[in-house]
């Protein structure tokens, strides 16, 4: 791990030093924190909504209940369900002509989704940072942002090619927070559920923090057709939240190399090298003794893609020390005998783990429609009695109404398995039902 972040930061000020010029085509650092000098509004405003439905075909375990990953969220009241799933309006721009080295971005969020759902808000903040650009090679971005980290959480959200996201992200990366005072696990529950089986106070992370930025990004080479990017950051390490529950800070670096082959901002083609690491602590009452401790977590993970013509894969790798979610309906992060006995079997306090998906679609020609396919693997609770891996093919088809309107069908084969236990013993008495998964998002963006 640490001999990663030497790496990452090595490389991006070597790219710093020897960069030739600034970029121009835009990725997802420049195109989230910076707006282009002279040529951005004062004020832009901008969303998107989307609207799904998904269906669950897992069964019942033998007492006829359902575990969360059985049933739909983020409710988790049944197995198929209409959602409103993401309501967002920002506003971006610069601040001409008083200062266009100066710029922000705004955004809120209204759907119905594991930002909102926990703790019943109606909205919530998502972005308001803010960047200057007067330092050539080092540009300052402050606020609330999305950190520097694994593609699939960096990208643009109606960028994402999918419906849900991998497990890997999903469970690792997707921070949940846990509730400051040890809350019991809640208990698979019959339909139509009754007990809410989300145990969390609070929102994910959304792949977000409070802080502050270093970063920018250069194109070098003969014929400037690569760009070099990094980010080096410091924050809160406590998601969506303004303030902070300790004085321990998260460190963010990051660092990509791409091959860019043409066109602009999200539509930009190329093949991408990316390295990031993240490095913080979380303070928690892990054994109900009425005293927080104070857990590391560590996240660290490579990756690449591709996008030419026609064609785009995608794949990344990414690993997990501390701190290791092992479910919405546990707080406790901890799984039978685990729960509020930190370094016991079952408690991801002080577990690993790691996973990696591979995606790619093809879209046809002259065309509206898009084939994709995706693979993802995640192994929780690494060496531990209760170590799981999850396995999960997908299938998708895109059809582009137009530029900013697309509906996406997805399927998804799915097998967990506690690999520690017999068929129908221990966790998997629950897991063994888990089965496919159907979904249908409309996206429209203005």
């Amino acid at each position: 791990m640490k001999l990663l972040k030497k790496a990452l930061i090595t490389a991006a000020c070597v790219g710093s030093v020897l960069a030739a010029g600034q970029a121009q085509a835009v990725n997802w650092l420049m195109l989230q924190g910076t707006e282009k000098p002279g040529q951005a509004a004062r004020a832009k405003v901008w969303g998107y909504i989307d609207v799904q439905y998904q269906n669950d075909n897992s069964d019942a375990n033998a007492a006829n209940k359902y575990i969360a990953p059985k049933l739909i969220g983020p409710d988790l009241k049944s197995q198929s369900a209409f959602n409103v799933s993401g309501a967002r309006i920002g506003v971006r721009g610069t601040g001409m002509p008083l200062d266009s080295n100066v710029n922000y971005f705004l955004l809120a969020e209204f759907g119905n989704n594991g930002i909102t759902e926990p703790g019943g808000a109606f909205a919530k903040l998502t972005d308001a940072s803010i960047t200057l650009n007067h330092i050539p090679g080092a540009r300052v971005r402050t606020g609330l942002f999305k950190y520097p980290g694994a593609e699939e959480g960096l990208q643009a959200i109606i960028q994402f090619d999918w419906v849900n996201f991998t497990e890997v992200t999903n469970q690792l990366m997707l921070e949940r927070f846990p509730n400051q005072n040890y809350t019991a696990n809640v208990p698979s529950q019959p339909i139509p559920v009754n007990e809410d089986l989300q145990g969390f106070d609070n929102s994910v992370g959304a792949f977000r923090d409070v802080g502050i930025q270093l970063f920018d990004s250069f194109r070098v080479g003969d014929d400037k057709s690569w760009d070099l990017s990094y980010a080096l950051m410091v924050g809160n390490g406590n998601g969506l939240n303004f303030s902070d529950n300790n004085s321990k800070k998260d460190i963010y670096a990051y660092f990509s190399a791409e091959k860019v082959f043409g066109g602009n901002g999200p539509f930009r083609e190329g093949l991408k090298f990316l390295g990031w690491s993240q490095s913080g602590v979380r303070s928690y009452d892990g054994n109900n003794d009425g005293v927080s401790e104070n857990y590391d977590r560590d996240r660290w993970g490579v990756g690449l893609k591709f996008k030419k013509s026609n064609y785009r894969f995608t794949t990344e790798f990414m690993s997990g020390d501390g701190m290791i979610f092992v479910g919405v309906a546990n707080p406790s992060f901890g799984i039978g005998p685990g729960a509020g006995n930190p370094g016991g079997a079952g408690n991801g306090l002080l577990g690993k783990a790691d996973g990696w998906y591979l995606e790619g679609g093809y879209r046809f020609n002259k065309s509206k429609f898009e084939l994709e396919l995706r693979y993802d693997t995640y192994d929780r609770l690494k060496d531990d009695k209760f170590e799981m891996e999850f396995h999960t093919w997908t299938a998708g088809v895109n059809y582009f109404f137009n530029k900013k309107t697309r509906l996406t069908l997805n399927y998804a084969a799915r097998d967990y398995e506690a690999i520690n236990f017999a068929s129908g013993a221990g966790p998997n008495a629950e897991l063994e039902g888990v089965n496919g998964r159907s979904s249908i998002l409309l996206r429209h963006i203005f």
